[in-house]
């Protein structure tokens, strides 16, 4: 199979990688509902050795700047995006902001950056940022996402969900939760809220933020490509579920990207998030697949597995799609295949 490729190093995706995200850099999404606490745990993780080298890009639904302001002095660059939020402005702004700043970071104009955080508006919808970095393969080719970091609030958090799904949507699609203002929420707020949380995304990391401190590392480190707590199946109020499918023997990848192909062509709008690990039939290592909506990253077959669980995990975050009908979908098509 190697001899179709450009060297034997090669596989079915081309060069494979020791890790997904190789040379890029890395790009964590802080998000959270207004006044959540987003800026506060910013400043605060610019502040730490782990935060120096950071390029923050801030967007504000408002006329004036304010975020972008108090963090400004603490970050070697801060891009402001135009008004508005990045669900709502054009997705353009945040790849014009974003080649630019790599751009100057060659010629000198700017400091030498290791890594971003882009702090979306509370009211923003995280799902365009991810379609940003699926659909342009340019910049698909410098940054990847590390995190995605959903802030809320214990004090008033609880029932900012049940009546927003900008808010429900922040806490779905993320990789960590943290929970803020549990000093001054009332007695048993910020348990009610975890439990809240852990029924809309069962697999995300919970941590808790007291005025901004938070181990910076939460910001950094990569997120798990699978999240083995998920349950079956979470059903919400607007129809959003979560459920991982895994797979013990190897799949062919036709059958695959097939079976996506079909599922995004019929229900495209209502897969928010699928990432895992799959182990493919002819790889060595286990091919990263990753699809929003209806755009799929390319897939990249990494060196190793991370663990000794060569088991395929796919996780997937949908709208009024049931596991079964997924399941049934896969099984049909390879069936045929």
């Amino acid at each position: 199979m190697n001899s179709l490729f450009p060297s034997p190093s090669a596989g079915m995706f081309g060069r494979r990688l020791k890790r997904a995200r190789g040379h890029r850099i890395p790009v964590t999404v802080v998000t959270g509902f207004l006044g959540a606490g987003k800026t506060t745990l910013l400043r605060r993780f610019l502040a730490t050795p782990e935060g120096q080298g950071t390029a923050v890009v801030v967007n504000e639904f408002g006329a004036t700047g304010i975020d972008d302001a108090l963090v400004r002095s603490s970050a070697d660059e801060t891009v402001l995006l135009g008004n508005g939020c990045l669900c709502c402005i054009a997705r353009s702004d945040l790849q014009q902001a974003l080649r630019r700043m790599v751009i100057e970071r060659e010629r000198g104009e700017l400091p030498d950056f290791k890594r971003i955080v882009i702090e979306t508006s509370g009211l923003a919808d995280p799902s365009p940022i991810l379609q940003t970095f699926a659909t342009d393969r340019a910049l698909g080719e410098v940054f990847h996402i590390e995190a995605m970091v959903t802030v809320v609030d214990a004090e008033t958090g609880g029932d900012t969900l049940t009546w927003s799904s900008e808010a429900r949507r922040q806490v779905i699609l993320a990789d960590r939760l943290v929970v803020t203002k549990t000093d001054i929420a009332g007695e048993g707020a910020a348990e009610a809220l975890a439990a809240r949380l852990r029924a809309l995304n069962p697999g995300a990391e919970i941590l808790e933020a007291v005025n901004g401190v938070l181990d910076p590392s939460r910001l950094t480190e990569p997120a798990a490509d699978q999240r083995n707590t998920f349950v079956a199946e979470a059903a919400h109020s607007d129809g959003i579920g979560s459920f991982v499918l895994t797979f013990d023997r190897p799949m062919p990848w036709p059958a695959f990207a097939q079976a996506m192909d079909m599922l995004m062509a019929l229900r495209g709008p209502d897969l928010l998030r699928v990432k895992g690990f799959l182990d493919v039939q002819g790889c060595q290592g286990p091919v990263v697949v990753q699809f929003v909506q209806h755009l799929a990253h390319p897939p990249v077959e990494l060196d190793v597995w991370p663990d000794n669980n060569r088991q395929s995990r796919v996780v997937f975050i949908t709208r009024n799609i049931s596991e079964q009908q997924v399941r049934d979908l896969f099984a049909a098509v390879r069936a045929l295949v």
